[in-house]
């Protein structure tokens, strides 16, 4: 295997939310890909995961690439923009050029670049006629960056696998274990490398919730992840300002 160090860099995507350890500190696609990259390349491999959650595109960029260059891994992951598309100021010019500078600095180190187009999770979501269309425009620009730069794709996008509720944590936006598996499975995928097939496996689609039922968890589901969301912006503030990157430096993936 050709890859004996790996950097992820990302927001709460990359970070792991909502796939928690025992501790409650959060695993993730990013340390399952890491764990299965480290059991082929042997004790040498090492990996750091510089993602944290809230994480807007321009920060992402400012602070963990230059961090991740500087390591000079084999393999980078880059997945950012997500929280971008949820913002009012999102501006869709700065960011399609950005993205291909970015990606085009990874790459010039050799390092090989795994890039995501993103699930769809605005099924679920209120304003989607408002954010659907910047995620498409966001998943197009990635995939033609990919293809531009030689990047490694994986099209979670094109995936109908995602559209089933358990694949999802219960704040709607973030992945459940389930989810993170599957997740890591493609990237092994993607990247050559075989995987645990349970880790590809969907739980069977939820029966269908009562309208009167259906309607309740909606309420619920305001009061507890949506008002906390508006507030933050409201106020300027993130859910990762006092959160620091859970692998800040490359490491063996034991510690």
């Amino acid at each position: 295997m050709r890859w004996r160090s790996f950097v992820a860099v990302g927001d709460s995507f990359t970070e792991g939310m909502d796939d928690a350890y025992p501790d409650g500190t959060y695993r993730g696609w990013a340390d399952l890909v890491a764990t299965r990259l480290a059991a082929e390349a042997g004790p040498d491999f090492r990996y750091a995961n510089l993602a944290i959650r809230g994480r807007l595109f321009p920060n992402v960029v400012a602070e963990q690439v230059p961090a991740a260059l500087a390591m000079k891994p084999d393999l980078i992951s880059f997945a950012a923009g997500g929280n971008d598309v949820l913002r009012r100021t999102f501006d869709p010019d700065a960011l399609v050029a950005r993205f291909d500078d970015v990606v085009r600095d990874l790459r010039s180190g050799g390092a090989d670049v795994v890039l995501f187009r993103f699930a769809d999770v605005m099924a679920r979501l209120p304003g989607q006629r408002l954010v659907a269309p910047r995620v498409q425009l966001l998943n197009r620009t990635v995939g033609e960056t990919a293809e531009r730069h030689g990047a490694i794709l994986v099209d979670l996008y094109a995936d109908d696998a995602y559209l089933n509720p358990m694949l999802w944590s219960t704040d709607r936006l973030h992945l459940s274990e389930a989810g993170h598996r599957r997740v890591a499975g493609q990237v092994l995928r993607a990247l050559g490398v075989g995987c645990d097939e349970d880790w590809l496996m969907v739980p069977p689609h939820p029966a269908p919730t009562p309208w009167l039922a259906a309607r309740a968890a909606d309420v619920r589901w305001a009061g507890r992840h949506l008002a906390p969301w508006i507030k933050r912006r409201l106020t300027g503030r993130s859910s990762g300002d006092t959160v620091t990157a859970k692998r800040p430096a490359l490491g063996p993936v034991a510690d």
